[in-house]
């Protein structure tokens, strides 16, 4: 199928051939006939995709303040390389799709085959959207109307937050595609709607719906008007959706306000608010996120579960609804808004020009025909001869940004690369050379050139797929963790036993040069070691995927792993005893502040403190090693010192943690044969002291493995 992509870091759009989505779980899968161009949205990423390095970092402050404490702890070069990676991503286009379902996933009872509906999915041929962000189309509502759905909820929920009442005198401050819809739905409200923008062709469309629209380009003072028209009042509301970044508007809105008026702003502009204005009127602002309650909220967007009606009255797709309701009734006429319609070939007609002419709405059409294939063969961009293929299960952040680049580095036989949505699984596949890009994993685990599934996808995945990979013949390669609880580590070990194939999990860091030595210089220790390693973990939000204990079994078991398997690594002994507690008095189900005590079959003690609420300037790895009267003190995988080691002191190299010696280990394994290179006793021992630790400091207790 094809799906409109854009180049973060040329701005170039591009119309790319992707193998089509196949529908999950809790989704829809839809065959677009129509989808709007946000102009504004759409012109500004094209705008900043365009624009340099120097001019990126200035519409971005807050990134360039991450990038300067990541090359504080991880160097310089390794830094530079992510932030041009992450410029390389491909970025898909688009957010009002309109189409027919084609399928529907698991858990899905209020959509069937052939339903006409409307979705926040991209420009593309087939989209697979969670349930709660696909509404149907009434019968009376075309394609064409139906595709305003998506931005005439971002309206809807601007108005929603100024509660407006008949009668009230509403200032709409930008007459854009959203700030036309905006007008008119107030209008259907039975407000005075007052609008001003600097384009003569939007002022004609809103006095055509009523409205008292002006040109400000004529120079018409809003403030002034706004009073005149109110008999001194000032507006009850003003909603702001124009983007600029003066502050301008803001004041205006403030100044033409009535005491105690409303001000919500759904577009950007410049927040430089003067106190005096709000202050003195006792004013109300607030920022309109997105289509409505919903947003943003993985529980509701990607897992389906509902607000309860009788306390959340409107719901993003509740404000689907409406909006079609509106449309059906006639209360809101989108017709005039369309300024052109194009075939999706010739998306260059609308991007070529985006922004520059005086276009309202365009509107994309889709073939009748679409390529439904979950794989396309990019054997043109270079595909590797048969052997011992490898397959890569998972496209996101990890597998960019470190494990492709050194698969390449290694010359890999890559045959595969799957990703659930299409996209990033293609642009690695035609950057790297892989044979095909796909979004079937049980296609793939039947292809006889495969001999290896190296899965990096999210963790409560990993079990299931690995079990699927062993019984269909493969061996494994898991991005850690092995498992993220008990039952699943079970199943693995018992489709384990059964198969005979192997298992190797991403616990890198033991393959370190810095690692390595450390190895080295403890080799031939007979009495036990003391071993403390402090993680700066940095923090991130609690409601990412990975502090979810079903999703990503948080960061513990996801994460502090890799020290758990050091300390393995180092002692040559397995674990034992499980000591953690986390941050503050009470029991938590999850934390990501946590120490661990850990006690070997030799005795050996090791301390590990995960925390998150470090500064991000500081190192993120620290390990002390203590034996003998010994001491090596490792920094953050770059520097190094020993003490009391005869023939040696220091080392300092660039940051290494061991992706490219883990991955060259694991190739020569696959394709000459001989052990892998984790032993697999140490895989289920780390596996288990890591889900010990959650449950000591859950339960508050020592845990025995």
């Amino acid at each position: 199928m094809k799906q409109l992509i854009q180049n973060l870091k040329t701005g170039e759009t591009i119309l790319e051939e992707i193998p089509a989505p196949l529908v999950k779980k809790g989704h829809i899968l839809i065959k677009t006939h129509r989808s709007l161009v946000s102009l504004g949205t759409e012109k500004m990423l094209v705008e900043f995709g365009k624009s340099n390095l120097i001019a990126k970092a200035r519409q971005q402050p807050e990134k360039v303040i991450q990038v300067l404490d990541k090359i504080k702890s991880d160097g310089l070069i390794p830094t530079l390389e992510a932030v041009f990676r992450k410029l390389e991503e491909p970025l898909p286009l688009g957010y009002c799709n309109a189409g027919e379902v084609i399928a529907v996933g698991e858990d899905v009872v209020d959509f069937k085959i052939g339903d006409r509906v409307v979705s926040n999915g991209p420009h593309a041929e087939v989209v697979c959207i969670p349930k709660n962000l696909v509404a149907l189309i009434p019968d009376g509502v075309s394609y064409e109307e139906a595709a305003f759905t998506v931005i005439g909820s971002i309206g809807l929920q601007g108005i929603r937050l100024v509660e407006p009442t008949l009668g009230e005198t509403v200032v709409v401050s930008g007459l854009g595609l959203i700030g036309l819809i905006t007008a008119e739905l107030l209008k259907a409200n039975g407000c005075n709607v007052i609008g001003y923008d600097f384009d003569q062709q939007k002022v004609e469309l809103a006095s055509n719906k009523g409205i008292a629209a002006f040109n400000l380009s004529n120079g018409i003072d809003p403030i002034k008007t706004t009073l005149e028209l109110t008999k001194n009042v000032g507006a009850d509301a003003i909603i702001i959706t124009a983007s600029t970044k003066s502050n301008e508007l803001i004041s205006q809105a403030a100044k033409m306000s009535r005491k105690r008026g409303r001000i919500v702003l759904v577009g950007v502009i410049g927040l430089d608010i003067n106190r005096s204005d709000f202050f003195e009127k006792e004013l109300t602002f607030q920022v309109s996120c997105s289509y409505g309650p919903g947003r943003y909220d993985e529980e509701y967007e990607k897992r389906g579960l509902d607000y309860p009606i009788s306390f959340v009255r409107w719901t993003e797709k509740r404000n689907f609804e409406a909006i079609l309701n509106a449309i059906e009734k006639k209360r809101l006429d989108v017709k005039p808004l369309i300024t052109e319609q194009v075939q999706l070939a010739d998306f260059q007609k609308i991007y070529g020009s985006l922004g520059q002419g005086s276009s309202i709405a365009s509107l994309l059409e889709y073939p009748i025909e679409t390529n439904t294939s979950p794989a396309i063969n990019l054997n043109s961009f270079g595909a590797l001869p048969d052997g011992n293929g490898l397959a890569i299960i998972g496209a996101g952040n990890f597998t960019k940004m470190t494990m492709m680049p050194v698969l390449h580095k290694l010359k890999a036989n890559l045959k595969v690369i799957v990703s659930s949505g299409g996209v990033s699984g293609t642009f690695l596949a035609k950057k790297y050379g892989v044979a095909t890009s796909s979004t079937s994993y049980e296609e793939t685990l039947k292809d006889a050139s495969i001999k290896a599934v190296i899965i990096t996808t999210q963790h409560n995945m990993h079990a299931n797929m690995a079990i699927m990979a062993l019984e269909a013949g493969k061996h494994v390669f898991i991005e850690k963790p092995l498992a993220i609880n008990q039952l699943e580590l079970n199943t693995i070990l018992q489709v384990y036993q059964r198969q005979k194939l192997s298992i190797t999990v991403g616990f890198n860091r033991r393959f370190a040069p810095m690692s390595v030595k450390i190895k080295q210089l403890l080799q031939g220790t007979a009495e036990p070691l003391n071993i403390i390693m402090n993680f700066n973990a940095g923090a991130i939000p609690t409601n990412h995927w990975t502090q979810n204990m079903q999703i990503g079994g948080g960061r513990i078991i996801g994460e502090a792993c890799h020290f758990l398997d050091l300390f393995v690594y180092f002692t040559g002994y397995k674990i034992q005893e499980v000591i953690a507690q986390s941050q503050g008095i009470h029991t938590a189900a999850n934390s990501d502040n946590v120490s661990l005590i850990l006690k070997s079959e030799r005795g050996d003690l090791g301390v590990i403190n995960y925390f998150a609420n470090g500064n991000k300037s500081y190192s993120k790895e620290r390990i002390e090693v203590y034996s003998q009267g010994r001491t090596i003190i490792m920094d953050n995988f770059r520097k190094m010192e020993a003490y009391g080691f005869k023939g040696f002191t220091k080392m300092s190299s660039t940051q290494d943690k061991g992706h490219l010696n883990q991955f060259a280990s694991y190739l020569k394994f696959i394709n000459e044969g001989g052990e892998p290179p984790i032993p697999f006793p140490d895989l289920i021992n780390v596996t288990q002291a890591s889900l010990a630790a959650v449950v000591s400091f859950q339960e508050k207790r020592m845990v025995n493995i």
